[in-house]
């Protein structure tokens, strides 16, 4: 019989070298237990968390959680069906309309998860006919949506409006529609994205562009609706797809637009139509995080403060990070060996943050990724920053 797994015998190798080196396995961290939104039990230590997306702190939102309870006691914990069978509730299309409304758009769909929202929404929005133009640091479901829907793949230069100029003029006599794809915030470094650059070149060349604002999505921009509305060009992105397990705390993801093809969407988008919709407790809880964003901007000024708070600590003390102050941060090194002893140092001194290592960084460098929190105080991103440093000392950084 033919070894099924006989395919991963790199991997395999590479991961049994990374875990035989390190005294931990980096990939099943447990948190015991939040005893706050900042603070966890990690091997039975009051941690600090900074590798949680957890951008506002609304995964422990009051509001949120009363939300979750009473609907839980009232509608049951699942749908047990997709949204097109028996999946629908009011409640989903009450978050839909609030989502609409928030982001100022006329539809919404909502999945079940924020990779199932690229996933569902490339593979509906472009086939074999039409052409994908991605930026090359895109997430991994924005790759996978693109490989669902068959389409022609073109990769630009990150962030780079003049290459991506270049390679939709060379498409000018292709007869398929072309949609432009980038994120607000890219989720590994941090980096913001120039959409107000790329509406004017998908205007020029009669491309559609679609915005992945999940990590900006009530970051970024007056009323929180992400990198588009920071840099005054809403109006130029015709698809805009997030996620609820940032900034709002709980799951699922959604996608808005001004376009009326929505309804077709519904019926051709195979991630939204074949899996169970999201339990009546997350869409309540959803709501609630909200409105808490709504209520609460000084949690977006908090953040604000703290991202610039924690990226020019981290530099002071000599370390390289990204040149974009966002609430992801991080920290670039040259070996692997030396990431993981590093990442291994600061959770062993109460400091989480996520090991990032190739090939899922951008430039095949690791990562130490972190991500502040609203809810982080200015004595505990100070206390971060010291760790950072003396564990750079140690490794003569």
């Amino acid at each position: 019989m033919t070894d099924i797994f006989a395919k991963h015998a790199g991997l395999r190798e590479a991961y049994e070298g990374l875990t035989a080196a390190s005294p931990r396995n980096p990939f099943e961290v447990v948190i015991e237990r939040p005893i706050s939104a900042s603070v966890g039990i990690i091997e039975g230590r009051e941690t600090l968390l900074f590798g949680t997306n957890n951008y506002l702190g609304l995964s422990q939102s009051k509001k949120a959680i009363e939300a979750a309870v009473e609907t839980a006691e009232t509608m049951g914990v699942g749908t047990t069906g997709s949204r097109i069978a028996n999946g629908t509730f009011g409640l989903h299309r009450r978050l839909e309309a609030k989502l609409a409304e928030f982001f100022h758009r006329k539809h919404c769909m909502v999945f079940s998860t924020g990779y199932q929202a690229n996933l569902g929404t490339i593979s509906a929005l472009v086939n074999k006919d039409d052409v994908l133009l991605l930026d090359a640091d895109s997430h991994a479901s924005i790759y996978d949506g693109a490989k669902l829907s068959g389409a022609q793949v073109i990769r630009f230069r990150h962030n780079d409006p003049v290459d991506l100029e270049k390679r939709l003029a060379r498409l000018k006599d292709h007869p398929g529609a072309k949609l432009i794809i980038a994120e607000g915030i890219y989720s590994m470094t941090g980096n913001v994205a120039p959409l107000n650059k790329f509406v004017d070149i998908k205007t020029r060349h009669g491309a559609y562009l679609m915005a992945d604002e999940a990590h900006s999505f009530g970051v970024l921009g007056e009323h929180g609706r992400g990198v588009a509305e920071m840099q005054g060009c809403e109006d130029g992105i015709d698809f805009v797809v997030g996620t609820f397990s940032k900034s709002l705390g709980t799951v699922g993801g959604y996608c808005v637009t001004d376009h009326d093809g929505v309804d077709l969407m519904r019926l051709c988008s195979r991630p939204y139509m074949f899996t169970a919709s999201l339990p009546p407790e997350i869409i309540a809880a959803t709501m609630a995080a909200l409105e808490d964003m709504q209520e609460h901007p000084e949690l977006r000024l908090k953040l604000q403060d703290n991202a610039a708070r924690l990226h020019a600590g981290l530099q002071k003390v000599g370390l390289r990070t990204g040149e974009h102050v966002s609430p992801v941060v991080a920290v670039t090194l040259e070996t692997v060996d030396q990431a993981v002893g590093f990442w291994n140092a600061l959770l062993e001194n109460g400091v989480y943050v996520n090991l990032s290592l190739p090939p899922a960084t951008p430039d095949n460098r690791p990562l130490l990724r972190c991500s502040v929190m609203a809810a982080h105080s200015p004595e505990e991103i100070d206390r971060a920053v010291a760790v950072f440093g003396e564990v750079a000392r140690h490794f003569g950084l």
